[in-house]
């Protein structure tokens, strides 16, 4: 399914790997400012190289600016890459749209087929732009920070080291519900948005007929079930998100207990525990980019997920690339006594008979539902 993705990326890679290179920047300036302040604390201002110190923290500003630079072009140009894989995607899905036969669009109403257009390809556009680009900003800046900190000191790292698994761990069990309850609401919002047009589109028809109750009774129960589906998945991110927060709070805790107790037996010095407390906080923006990436995978592969049931759709009659062109005759339309029902199951029309003459226009007039659509497209 992602191999499906990825396909869409080939003419805009250029795009990509800019964004990518951008993404490895800013972690790389992330993992130096620790390193380059424990250098200078050790170095320089027990020397009283106070000229050198500053000028190293200049250099450091200078740093930041330059990421700055590169966040611009990762929130300006990955957007931007995201857009135009969203333009193919959705330009390869209209198209295979026009290529499906009735049958599909007997089965699929024009509000969850507007919702496959657009939600879902956003969906699958955050995934393309923020899933690679936040799953290398977060692995970089985690194990480039976790080697740094065991070779200035491998206890206290072992500690931070133990934390982070069970935050891996949490991720992958929330985010497995996430992705059940994310499922769940993108289908709700198809029906939802299909009774929202229905009822919109056939406003008219439902007035003439006093129709009104039954729209409503019939959007009220999508709304409902729209808003229990979004409930539970916003639980579901509350138990992911609210466990983030709780590994991202404890760490500069256990940084600063079991640094201390170190200090204490004269283990470690205070420039290390300075050092480790700034690699922790450098662990903030990881952590929250993988509940980002977690919570985008989620999103994307579910409407991904959709998308490639569409796409993998055939039409029942495919037209032969050497068909002759229809030549269409002037003459009446007979329906001689048809019924017809969906899935022999439910049932539209029951012995319809109708002639409609060379030249003639006739107005099909119903109630929502009543069968006009499928008498004009038979």
């Amino acid at each position: 399914m992602l191999r499906m993705l990825f396909s869409y990326f080939r003419p805009h890679r250029r795009l990509f790997l800019l964004d990518m290179f951008c993404a490895v920047m800013v972690a790389v300036i992330d993992l130096a400012f620790p390193l380059v302040s424990r250098y200078a604390m050790y170095q320089m201002l027990p020397n009283q190289l106070y000229r050198a110190f500053f000028t190293v923290m200049l250099v450091m500003a200078l740093c930041y600016v330059l990421r700055y630079v590169f966040q611009f072009t990762m929130i300006y140009w990955g957007h931007t890459f995201g857009a135009r894989v969203e333009t193919d995607i959705r330009t390869s899905l209209f198209k295979h749209l026009q290529e499906l036969d009735f049958d599909f669009y007997d089965a699929n109403r024009t509000g969850m087929i507007m919702s496959r257009l657009t939600g879902d390809l956003f969906s699958i556009t955050e995934l393309a732009h923020h899933g690679p680009e936040d799953l290398a900003v977060a692995l970089l800046t985690i194990t480039g920070a976790l080697i740094c900190m065991f070779s200035i000191e491998w206890r206290l790292a072992l500690v931070i080291a133990l934390i982070l698994p069970i935050s891996v761990l949490v991720v992958i069990r929330n985010r497995r519900r996430m992705s059940e309850t994310s499922v769940n609401n993108k289908k709700r919002l198809a029906e939802i948005s299909a009774d929202i047009e229905s009822g919109v589109s056939g406003v008219r028809t439902s007035k003439a007929f006093a129709n009104e109750q039954v729209d409503y009774d019939r959007f009220m129960k999508s709304n409902l079930a729209y808003r229990d589906a979004k409930s539970d998945y916003y639980r579901a991110m509350a138990h992911f998100q609210g466990s983030q927060e709780f590994f991202m709070t404890i760490l500069p805790l256990a940084v600063i207990t079991f640094g201390g107790w170190l200090i204490m037996r004269d283990q470690m010095n205070y420039i290390d525990l300075i050092t480790f407390t700034l690699f922790v906080n450098s662990f903030i923006t990881p952590i929250r980019k993988l509940a980002q990436f977690a919570e985008v995978f989620t999103d994307g592969t579910a409407g991904l997920a959709r998308f490639k049931d569409v796409m993998d759709m055939k039409p029942a009659v495919v037209e032969k690339k050497d068909a002759p062109a229809l030549v269409v005759e002037k003459g009446e339309i007979v329906v001689d006594d048809v019924s017809f029902a969906y899935n022999e199951v439910r049932e539209v029309l029951n012995h319809v008979s109708l002639t409609v003459k060379s030249g003639e226009t006739v107005a099909v007039v119903g109630q929502s539902g009543g069968g006009k659509t499928t008498l004009c497209q038979l």
